[in-house]
């Protein structure tokens, strides 16, 4: 489908509550699969113009929230240049549990669309001038760790993925494997959306494909274990869990530092 660039739609914003945050910027912005209006958040540290590696982090099933924002934000701590993409379209999100299933099972009913539209952020990222085209990860909570587990189960040219606690199982099964990214799998031991069948099948599937993969399972950690709203919500298979939130970031970091490289 065709592709468009992206079109800064809002005004530049500079946070600077400590020194290490002074060159933070962050961007809304448009593009488009299709007929469809995406709307993103691109952040960046202006102190250099030199490129960066660029990271996609993919929403919970809950849209484009200002937690997926947040988790952009904290990427350009890293290093690196972030894009907080929409999957649903006009940035579309929402806190009620069944629209947020609708959402998240329409954007997966189509697999070409579905696809579309995790290669037109991609195809911003890429195209941003401070981002290091060579070197593009993703990152994905819940809905987006199915999303970017997907994208790699596709054989997308991706230097990695890293999934939060997200579901294993295809999203459309009987595909060919041919995984080129790395991939970092964040689960929680006490997740009743991901059971240990669902999480044995993934193994399988991995060494069957021959990837390069991990997979980090957090004692006493349910679903969403990452979001401190989770408990907000109050769904018994969601639960925030601080030392699995603060683990698997560290776990992250190593991960692309590893995978991007110096």
């Amino acid at each position: 489908m065709k592709r468009m660039a992206a079109v800064v739609v809002a005004a530049l914003f500079t946070v600077s509550a400590t020194p290490g945050w002074a060159a933070l910027q962050t961007q809304e912005i448009e593009y488009k699969q299709g007929d469809t209006i995406l709307k993103g958040h691109l952040a960046y540290d202006d102190a250099t113009e030199d490129r960066r590696p660029g990271v996609l982090v993919v929403h919970e099933w809950w849209g484009l929230n200002n937690y997926a924002k947040v988790r952009a934000n904290q990427l350009v701590e890293l290093g690196y240049v972030a894009l907080a993409l929409d999957m649903y379209g006009n940035g579309k999100n929402t806190t009620d549990p069944k629209e947020a299933a609708e959402l998240s099972g329409a954007a997966m009913k189509n697999p070409e669309v579905f696809k579309a539209r995790f290669l037109a952020a991609l195809d911003v990222l890429r195209g941003n001038p401070r981002v290091d085209r060579a070197r593009v990860a993703a990152i994905g909570y819940c809905f987006g760790g199915t999303t970017v587990l997907e994208m790699a189960r596709r054989g997308l040219d991706l230097a990695g993925v890293v999934i939060f606690h997200g579901g294993l199982a295809p999203v459309s099964p009987n595909q060919p494997t041919a995984i080129k990214a790395r991939i970092l799998a964040c689960q929680g031991a006490d997740d009743p959306l991901v059971p240990q069948e669902i999480m044995d099948a993934f193994q399988d599937e991995m060494r069957s494909a021959k990837a390069d993969w991990q997979l980090n399972i957090y004692g006493g950690a349910k679903h969403a274990f990452t979001n401190p709203d989770a408990d907000k919500m109050r769904m018994d298979a969601l639960g925030y869990n601080e030392p699995a939130d603060r683990r698997s970031r560290l776990a992250m970091n190593a991960f692309l530092a590893e995978t991007f490289g110096p």
